[in-house]
């Protein structure tokens, strides 16, 4: 109740500070070929100093690097509102930060907000991330690197993500667009009470593609909700986080994702997975995707299993997805940057209490459930899948998996693995 009261508070304290702070009236010109990020930014400050408000982006491009809204700020683009991001990393600042299921310095995102509860990003405008040059960058790195019989971490080329929200309760993203982001688009660590509704998220495949270009990131995170989104990025749509290592399980700034909702969603062409848990995760629990449509070609669940970390996943919940999909599930070794650190510790996973039902979709295959050799499979069901598959290709290798009504092509299968 205390939570619901603070809540409570919180919305109707809002509603009566909250004035408009429309960015052209402070300084910001329509000029879109200038960062204006001092401009900008000063704008927030000034909200901040005056108690609070609504930083308004009219109808227009402007071009800015990192952004950090204040407590009691939050942030509308208005129809035909565009904040671009530069493509300079110069413009955006090395800082605390979170990546890849460490907490390191790293370069600030295009919008921040650190510990402002109540934040809030709405309106019909677009967050233009801008990434192409970024992307560009990444690939030819990659490209030289293969030359040279080397890998390349994803970190190399230095480049912001969209949004980064750290320690945030009671925040909303609605209805905006987030495109093009050079890195993660959306980056949530540390906070809970979140809805993420009505957005349009996209980052292309062609003519270059968005490397790691994740739709939204739940890193720690609790209580989230998204809804209505149109997500179709190069990477995972919906990627649950909270860290990585031998050691992970034991660092207070790690931890679990729990109760999330993801509902009513489209999942376009361009994922890597629609829901994925990892390759940055600890600990997954109460995890539902339900009514949602897919015209992609990726796992419609994807289950990335670290052979160097302590994981459970457990309480996964997918259900009625009809449309394209690439497999039903995807249960593998994941060992991209895989590192014991010098220990003779032997992690595995547990995962237990998951269901895939009411699933009617065209695909590739069925897919794979085969983690690592010491790794806990238990309460793991299929029901009702009902898919029309181009080849009849499936790996289980539990036998405490459980079919029911589970037909490729017509055709009723059960576990292969009994």
């Amino acid at each position: 109740m205390k939570g619901i009261f603070a809540a409570i508070f919180l919305s109707l304290a809002t509603s009566v500070m909250a004035k408009d702070y429309v960015i052209t009236d402070y300084k910001v010109s329509k000029d879109s070929t200038k960062v204006q990020t001092a401009a900008i930014q000063a704008v927030i400050d000034r909200a901040e100093a005056d108690g609070g408000g609504e930083i308004v982006i009219p109808r227009g491009t402007y071009l800015s690097g990192a952004l950090f809204f204040k407590p009691g700020t939050t942030l509308r683009l208005e129809e035909g509102a565009c904040l671009k991001g530069s493509d300079d990393i110069s413009n955006f600042p090395l800082i605390p930060s979170r990546m890849e299921g460490r907490s390191i310095y790293y370069y600030a995102a295009l919008v921040n907000a650190y510990h402002v509860d109540g934040f809030k990003i709405h309106g019909k405008g677009v967050i233009n991330g801008n990434g192409l040059k970024y992307w560009k960058q990444f690939w030819d790195l990659r490209a030289e690197r293969r030359k040279e019989g080397r890998s390349c971490t994803n970190l190399e080329v230095h480049r912001p993500r969209l949004v980064f929200l750290w320690g945030c309760d009671d925040i909303t993203l609605s209805g905006v667009a987030l495109i093009n982001s050079p890195f993660w688009t959306t980056h949530l660590y540390q906070c809970e009470r979140v809805l993420i509704e009505n957005c349009h998220i996209e980052a292309p495949r062609k003519p270059v593609r968005a490397p790691s270009s994740d739709a939204i990131d739940l890193d720690v995170c609790r209580d989230v909700t998204v809804r209505g989104c149109y997500i179709s990025v190069n990477d995972d749509g919906v990627c649950i986080k909270g860290g990585k290592g031998v050691y992970a399980h034991k660092g207070i700034e790690n931890g679990i994702v729990e109760n999330v909702l993801v509902e009513d969603c489209v999942f376009g062409p361009n994922n890597h997975g629609i829901i994925t848990m990892g390759s940055e995760c600890l600990h997954a629990r109460n995890i539902v995707l339900r009514n949602c449509k897919a015209e992609s070609d990726c796992a419609l669940l994807r289950l990335k299993m670290r052979p160097d970390t302590r994981q459970i996943y457990e309480n996964i919940s997918v259900s009625g997805v009809t449309g394209t999909i690439g497999t039903v599930i995807d249960m593998k070794p994941w060992k991209q940057f895989f590192d014991l650190e010098g220990s003779d510790e032997k992690p595995s996973a547990i995962v237990r209490n998951i269901l895939i039902k009411d699933v009617d979709a065209n695909c590739k295959s069925l897919g794979t459930i085969a983690g690592n050799p010491d790794d806990k499979v238990s309460d793991f069901t299929l029901e009702n899948i009902n898919v029309r598959a181009a080849s009849d290709d499936f790996e289980c290798v539990y036998p405490e998996v459980k079919f029911e009504n589970v037909r490729v092509n017509g055709k009723e299968i059960s576990n292969p693995a009994n």
